[in-house]
């Protein structure tokens, strides 16, 4: 039997609009977008949004981390929130979808509802993240494990955090208030949130290699990153005999095709070797020394250890065979943020009544979601990448797409509000 479905659909022209005129904030001239976290840019950008909340009769709230939230009165005060979002600050030459259509979509199905006097028994928060891009501190700061040294949110050009939230109407003296403070707007809200569901862009191929219109997150996966570093021993190129040598570059390039090999074993993990430094760098020089990264993902922590030990046995066996030394650095670690059964099972039945294809699949980039997740059940939608391309200014998703995930969100805020608190 077919999941029964609300006849409730957004408006696709002026979604696709919305995001024509946001993407004008900060564009590039090859289509692109630059709204880097705390510019003009980002400022113009949360004030047009800003505005759109207000005209959707929304209340606007700016919490201490400078998250932009528009709250939409369910009839039910005394239930938590359901919320949604993302981000409109982007990478130096990102596109006009990453983040953006998330937080656009949600407008949109606020809008959608306002038009038709519609309340939800649920509170709608519609959350805009601070600094998605460069340290989530926005999300962070909700979830309360935001960092309590500022020196370590300092921006990239030795700006201090505290006159950057300061630009955005935040507060880094009050961030610890931030945490589950959109509830607080409503005194008489439980201190909790429903659920928090996040529609985005793939920023992948896999969608579209499948031919599929929606993917449904199973989870946002774990990472490990490494510093590596080979020591060999420098030496004359042309008079020290191959057999003798002690080459770190040769080593490192068994490093790179053993990362590689990690990554092929069956299953959803993903492994790379993303920078490599040669040292002396010289041609007429054997390389004494490499730096190089490596990157794990996978949605399953056990995962995680069972590939750095492998790694771990892969460079053992290299320095032995080359003769160097091998050191393996830890850089970053975080742990997989799975998405909630429940709300993966109601954005399925959400696809199927609207007639749309879709796949399970693991979010392999960081998301806000994954600091949500700590604090509420999350969800994520997924649609496609064209070409899958992201972080970049040919980034596209299609009008059509971009519907079909505004109107799968909707159902699903729709049927997690017929569910009650869950």
């Amino acid at each position: 039997m077919a999941a029964k479905i609300n006849p409730l659909r957004i408006n696709a022209n002026r979604l696709a609009r919305s995001v024509e005129q946001l993407a004008a904030i900060g564009q590039l001239p090859g289509g692109g977008v630059r709204r880097i976290a705390y510019t003009p840019e980002d400022l113009a950008a949360r004030a047009q949004v800003q505005a759109r909340m207000a005209a959707a009769g929304m209340q606007v709230h700016v919490d201490p981390a400078g998250n932009l939230i528009g709250i939409y009165a369910g009839t039910s005060p005394d239930w938590p929130l359901l919320m949604t979002g993302s981000h409109l600050d982007t990478v130096p030459t990102g596109g006009r979808y990453d983040g953006a259509f998330g937080v656009l979509a949600a407008l949109e199905v606020v809008q959608t509802l306002a038009e038709q006097q519609l309340r939800l028994r649920h509170s709608l928060a519609v959350v805009v993240f601070t600094d998605e891009e460069g340290s989530m501190i926005g999300s962070q700061a909700i979830a309360g494990t935001v960092v309590p040294d500022p020196d370590y949110y300092r921006r990239p050009d030795g700006e201090e955090i505290c006159t950057c939230l300061k630009r955005i109407g935040g507060d880094w003296d009050a961030i610890t208030q931030a945490y589950l403070s959109p509830i607080r707007v409503a005194a008489s809200q439980a201190n909790r949130i429903a659920a928090f569901v996040e529609l985005h862009v793939e920023q992948g191929p896999v969608l579209e290699s499948q031919g599929k219109q929606i993917g449904i997150v199973e989870g946002i996966v774990g990472q490990r990153r490494y510093q590596v570093t080979v020591t060999g021993r420098a030496n004359h190129a042309g008079t020290t005999p191959m057999a003798l040598r002690q080459d770190a570059l040769v080593a490192a390039a068994q490093i790179v095709l053993a990362v590689q090999a990690i990554g092929n074993l069956p299953g959803q993990q993903v492994a790379t070797v993303g920078r490599l430094t040669v040292f002396p760098n010289a041609a007429n020089v054997i390389p004494g020394q490499v730096d190089l990264s490596v990157d794990m993902r996978d949605l399953s922590n056990i995962r995680l250890d069972e590939l750095v030990a492998q790694l771990t046995r892969q460079l053992d066996a290299i320095a032995a065979q080359t003769r160097t030394q091998i050191t393996l650095t830890p850089c970053l670690q975080t742990d997989p943020a799975p998405a909630d059964p429940a709300i993966q099972g109601i954005i399925a039945q959400a696809c199927e009544s609207l007639g749309l294809s879709y796949t399970f699949l693991p979010s392999r980039a960081s998301h806000d979601a994954q600091e949500m997740a700590r604090i509420a059940p999350m969800g994520m939608i997924f649609v496609p990448s064209v070409a899958g391309l992201s972080h970049a200014e040919a980034e596209y998703t299609t009008p059509e797409q971009c519907t079909d995930g505004a109107n799968v969100l909707l159902q699903t805020l729709l049927a997690l509000d017929a569910t009650g608190a869950i």
